[in-house]
């Protein structure tokens, strides 16, 4: 069964961007890319809110969002009610943050991380399951903060 995935980036970013829209494609999910298409400077706050609005109201199951580093993009995403975004530069903590917090945005570096290993990272993200049990507990603490 194929998800729908929100894929955004900055202008610092859009070369990983299309390098996971064609990786996620080719593992058989649906890319929902907000873009931009070309270089000029588009405010990574924008394209983190819109990609996480899309998957807060589930209109797309899980994101993958991109700027330079990836964390002004993940603070961003964050801010949207519903979100859990991490940010990750190891497969171990993508493949944690979707086992242990249930995120379901993903945050990367295109100025931190190399195609190969950024794609690595985002299997380890759509491979991964919540496991639920003691964590659904403390996902349902970080649930509760958000009012």
């Amino acid at each position: 069964m194929s998800r729908r995935i929100a894929l955004a980036s900055d202008h610092a970013a859009i070369e990983l961007r299309r390098a996971i829209a064609a990786h996620v494609t080719a593992r058989g999910d649906v890319v929902v890319d907000l873009g931009p298409e070309t270089p000029e400077s588009i405010p990574y706050p924008a394209q983190g809110a819109a990609a996480a609005k899309l998957v807060a109201s589930g209109a797309c199951d899980l994101g993958i969002v991109v700027c330079g580093t990836g964390q002004g993009i993940m603070m961003a995403a964050n801010k949207v009610p519903g979100i859990r975004c991490g940010v990750c530069a190891d497969t171990f903590s993508a493949r944690m943050i979707r086992q242990h917090n249930d995120a379901n945005m993903l945050a990367l570096g295109a100025r931190v991380l190399g195609i190969g290993l950024a794609l690595d990272l985002v299997d380890a993200f759509l491979d991964a399951e919540f496991e639920g049990g003691r964590h659904a507990t403390r996902v349902d603490m970080i649930k509760a903060m958000e009012g």
